[in-house]
Order: structure tokens, then sequence, then C-alpha cells
């Protein structure tokens, strides 16, 4: 396989694969993207938080300053346990996290994807894909087909394309969580732009002073199955609301956020996965990106900027390296060691959101590893947040300052 890549497929039209187009196209490189909903995201999802690095990952394909201007800031971090409130050391010299709706994101994404001219297709979904030679053929549900040199694999962490790289990968592994968000009248004594990781009595919440008045907050239900979008909007929002309550129902001030939501207000954004360590990132012409290969916990507060930079870094190493198995294993030697330590820290805390008994016995246990971590930010948050993609050095040269 040495031929230099001329066109790409991208499956999947979340964040990865737009930017994926994106950067393939700074790198003089035709890609098309294919999703397989029948239309766009507009309205959906909760909201995430780029991190610094996510968003100079963004500069690099001209959607930063559009994310920035929808975005609300987290200036400050706090963390509660109980009564018990503790400040959260944060970087000096790096932006704010920018807090966006997932569907905003899409948005601007999809935009910037438009004006640079790549096509974004709905409704095809990926059932196969052949090789033969130095080409690849895309085969979708509907009969038709679209060959190409390289075809990514940017389909989430229900990935269709990871199963056709590897039959036996493994899936995603459900964190015993469904995720609800919502805006409440309600008014937290906060300062505006702080964010605040609040551990009930029975579960894990976050909390910040909305734009325009209010209080922006996600709830993580304990819940023993996981939930499609669809199967957790068909139970009307007046009980998930009744049930948000029984757990949440004593906590400060995750009680007063719920009671003085609508149930018509409350959102539904899904259950929560992780995905483990993928043995094989690529095979043949195949190859995964973003949540398809790794999606740590929120814990890490990097998911969707670390899919970000791995799209950005696949483009600049196919731009770079003629041969394709060469580009892809030196596009998973750069990425790996960084998600996968990043996946791993979060692991550590993550089991902190645990329901009940359980949580409140292990809050005495976590609460200093936590505090270990985070009043050490350069030497932990540093190499996350300070990582930077040099987009005209050669793959390999990234760096972290």
């Amino acid at each position: 396989m040495s031929n230099r890549v001329q066109d790409v497929a991208i499956i999947g039209g979340g964040i990865a694969g737009p930017v994926t187009a994106l950067a393939l196209h700074k790198a003089g490189i035709r890609a098309t993207v294919y999703e397989s909903y029948p239309s766009t995201a507009d309205g959906l999802g909760g909201t995430i938080a780029l991190a610094p690095n996510g968003m100079a990952a963004l500069e690099i394909v001209g959607a930063a300053d559009a994310v920035r201007a929808v975005a609300e800031p987290a200036y400050r971090q706090a963390m509660a346990v109980g009564a018990r409130r503790v400040a959260m050391p944060a970087l000096a010299g790096v932006e704010p996290y920018q807090v966006v709706r997932r569907s905003d994101l899409y948005r601007i994404l999809h935009d910037r994807a438009t004006a640079e001219g790549i096509a974004i297709e709905h409704g095809r979904r990926l059932t196969e894909a052949r090789e033969e030679g130095d080409r690849v053929t895309a085969v979708f549900a509907d009969g038709s087909t679209v060959p190409a040199d390289v075809l990514v694999g940017a389909d989430g962490v229900q990935s269709t394309v990871r199963r056709l790289i590897d039959p036996d990968a493994p899936g995603p592994r459900y964190t015993g969580m469904l995720a609800f968000e919502g805006v409440s009248p309600f008014e937290v004594p906060e300062e505006p732009g702080t964010m605040t990781f609040a551990f009930g009595k029975r579960g894990y919440y976050i909390y910040w002073p909305a734009l325009g008045g209010g209080t922006t907050f996600g709830v993580n239900l304990p819940h023993p199955r996981p939930m499609t979008i669809k199967e957790a909007r068909a139970v009307p929002s007046r009980e998930w609301m009744a049930t948000l309550l029984d757990v949440y129902g004593e906590d400060v001030p995750g009680g007063e956020l719920l009671r003085h939501l609508s149930a018509e207000n409350l959102r539904v954004t899904g259950a929560l996965y992780i995905m483990p360590p993928v043995p094989h990132w690529y095979r043949g012409r195949l190859v995964l990106v973003g949540d398809a290969v790794h999606a740590p916990s929120n814990s890490s507060g990097q998911g969707a900027s670390l899919a970000i930079e791995s799209a950005i870094e696949l483009a600049r190493c196919l731009r770079d390296v003629e041969d394709v198995s060469e580009a892809f294993a030196i596009y998973e030697r750069t990425r790996r060691a960084r998600v996968e330590r990043i996946a791993a820290r979060a692991a550590k805390i993550n089991h902190a959101k645990a329901p009940g008994p359980v949580a409140r016995a292990l809050m005495p246990v976590i609460m200093p590893i936590f505090l270990k971590l985070v009043m050490k930010p350069e030497k932990t948050l540093g190499p996350d947040q300070r990582y930077r993609i040099d987009w005209p050095a050669r793959p390999g040269h990234d760096r972290t300052r």
C-alpha cells in the first residue's frame, strides 16, 4: 500500500467525523462524511466541556472562535461532598474550559465543513467494507457503494467499523449511569463561571450558574441497564423527575435544582459509556478515530478534546506519510499512550460516582486521592491541557507547552 491518499470516506457525522474531514481538507485530501442518522443533530444532546488542548486543536480547523461565541467559559472548578467544598486549582496561562451544547458544536462543525465544500450525507448506514488492492469500498444498507483510498470509522462507541476491523474487539462498557440535564430557575450562590462537581448522598451531579440566570445542571442517575435515547425519552418526564428527586431530593442544592425545574424541561442525554483499550486501531485501509477507539470516562474532562486531537493527527499522518499502513502505525503510536493514560487516571476516581452507601463508604478514600491529583495541577493536568499539535510539522512532533 504505497499510493498517496487522495480521497477518504468517513463514517460518522458527530464530532470526530467532521473534524477529520476538515483536517483532511486542510491537508489537500478529499473527504466525504457519511452519517447513518437521517437528519442533523440540531437540538439533541447535552453539554460537553472542551479543554484548552481541545480548543487549540479546533483552532487548526478554524472552528474555535465559533465555539467560543456560543460557549460558557468555566473559569473556576470546585468539588463538594456534602457540606465540604474544596476549590480545585487550575493551570495558569491556559484558556478556561469552554462548556458548549453538543448540538451547537455539531452545527458549528457541519457549517464549517459545508463552507469548505465538504459533503456530509445523511441516511447512509454502513454495513460492510470491501478491500481490493489499494482501494476500499464502503457498502451501505441501501445497497449503494462508495470507493475510497481510506475508510475512517468515526462512528462512536457502538462503532460498526471497529467490528469490521476486528470482530473480537471489545465493545463499550456501560458505567451504570443515565445522564440528564436541565436549566433550573433556582439560583445557586456561586460566582458565574464556577463549575461545581457535587457528590450527593446517593449520586453525582454537576452544576454552574447559567448565562442569563438560573443554574445549568447535569445529573447521573444510577440505572441497572443502558437505555437508548429513544427508550429513555419514551418514559414520561414526570416519571424520571420523580426518580431523580428520590435520589437527589435531600441534597443541597441538588434537590432545589430539581424541584424548581418543570418536568418538561428535563432533558435525557443518554447512557454513559467508556471504551476499554482497543487492541487494533486499524486494519488494511480501515482506521478508527474518536469515541470509536477511545472514549474515557467523563471524569477525564477530555473525551471530546481527545477525539478532536486524534482526528487532526490522523489527517496529518495521511498528509505526510505516503504508505497507508505506516501512516496508521504512526498515528496509533502517537495517540495511544496519551489517550490511555488519561483514561486510566479518570478510571481511578470514576467509581466514586457509584450510588448509595457504597459511594458514601468510598468517599473518605477517594477524596484524598482526588485532592492529591488536583493539588498538583502542573504535574497532573499540565501534560493534558498544554498539549499542542504542531500542524506544519511531521507527525510525532507534538508538544506540551
